[in-house]
């Protein structure tokens, strides 16, 4: 049976922003060959750093060093099934980008929010937040 979710319900995905020096954000790469944050759904009853911890340890299993106490940066956007979501952003630190392949990451990579753009593999929430991450700090 499939679930039908009222349109004013949006999916909640908590996301890590992991910068490098120059303020490229970190991207995953999944097996289908496309681009994402860091990060994924928020599961009933974890905070916003747990769902983040959680996710990077799937994903990467990598841990995190530090979680932003409040999001620098929340959006809605429609996803690649026509569903909208709701990102909401952390500023996180990883211990070290010694990361374990999965199918939810084969490969991390640091960007510029004008490579986002300019790349064609990459999830619309990616492409939504490299253009808000872009107002923000021009030039970058």
């Amino acid at each position: 049976m499939k679930l039908e979710i009222p349109e004013c319900f949006y999916r909640i995905s908590v996301k890590a922003l992991i910068l490098d020096e120059n303020h490229r954000f970190l991207l995953v790469k999944e097996d289908n060959g496309i681009w994402e944050l860091p990060g994924g759904g928020l599961d009933h009853g974890e905070s916003a750093q747990e769902g983040i911890k959680r996710e990077i340890w799937e994903e990467m299993q990598l841990k995190t060093s530090a979680i932003a106490d409040q999001p620098c940066f929340f959006f809605t956007v429609k996803n690649h099934k026509g569903v909208y979501i709701a990102n909401v952003i952390y500023l996180t630190e990883l211990e070290h980008l010694r990361f374990v392949p999965s199918p939810e990451c084969c490969e991390v990579r640091f960007f510029s929010s004008i490579e986002v753009l300019e790349e064609t593999n990459m999830y619309p929430n990616v492409t939504a937040f490299a253009r808000i991450f872009m107002e923000k700090h021009p030039g970058l």
